[in-house]
């Protein structure tokens, strides 16, 4: 089995872990608000920041959360904006779902942390990538001169 069928299939693998889980926590029909609180008291409470308000963690979560995503797909397409926009449908989908959901609230801000989460993922995998494909790829021979 070649490296990249197997390389393809770890991407699989890790993009249906990650979704599954993805799921679970933008659809579950509970509210994170108290998780939210208690970390930005113990940050407030553990640094004096307290211009730290519960909106920075739950944008940092949201940009936490969907890095991955950005990641994973852009390994599995091969391409940074396909990857990017894909995450980027995938978190209006579920922003949409939650407009259903009663302990839920679908916000424009979450839209854009995902968007910038997915971002960071999909840089970093084709960083990733690109360097990767110049070390294995086979280097010109030394001392050819190119035609004109």
């Amino acid at each position: 089995m070649g490296q990249r069928v197997r390389g393809r299939r770890w991407v699989l693998v890790g993009l249906g872990a990650y979704l599954l889980g993805a799921v679970v926590i933008l659809l579950a029909p509970v509210s994170y608000g108290g998780i939210v609180e208690a970390i930005g008291d113990l940050i407030r409470e553990g640094t004096g920041a307290t211009w730290f308000g519960y909106g920075w963690i739950e944008f940092s979560a949201n940009v936490v959360l969907f890095a991955p995503l950005g990641f994973l797909l852009t390994l599995l397409f091969r391409r940074p904006w396909w990857g990017a926009a894909t995450a980027l449908a995938l978190s209006v989908a579920a922003e949409f779902a939650q407009l259903f959901l009663p302990s839920r609230a679908a916000s424009p801000r979450d839209i854009l942390a995902n968007a910038l989460g997915a971002a960071i993922g999909a840089a970093v995998a084709w960083l990733w990538v690109l360097r990767r494909e110049r070390i294995t790829s086979p280097s010109p021979p030394t001392g050819t001169t190119r035609s004109r």
